[in-house]
């Protein structure tokens, strides 16, 4: 028998992670940090156009759930990806979206 794909006791954490990845913000800054490593909010504005305040939320709330980390250097915070597992998540997700492309609905 095989194994669930989400233990109950974990639905809602896992729930949680979904949404949190579920947000295009989040993941355009988590896509600009997986290509240039660490990012200062100064330069994820200015890569993703988003204003200070909307960045600085999302990175609130990514670090809040380990998804990423924070170094302080000086005056700059400096944010990374800290959980290895967004990287094999996203491909994973893409390769499908790819394979059967779902109409916008924006």
């Amino acid at each position: 028998m095989d194994p669930p794909l989400v233990p109950a006791p974990f639905f809602q954490q896992v729930a949680h992670r979904f949404r949190l990845l579920g947000e295009p913000v989040r993941l355009e800054m988590l896509n600009r940090m997986h290509k240039q490593g660490e990012m200062t909010v100064q330069a994820l504005v200015a890569t993703t156009g988003h204003s200070q305040a909307n960045v600085s939320k999302h990175l609130r709330l990514l670090l809040q759930e380990g998804m990423v980390a924070r170094r302080q250097e000086g005056p700059y915070a400096y944010y990374s990806i800290a959980d290895p597992t967004i990287a094999s998540l996203c491909v994973l997700v893409c390769s499908q979206v790819r394979l059967k492309p779902v109409p916008d609905r924006a």
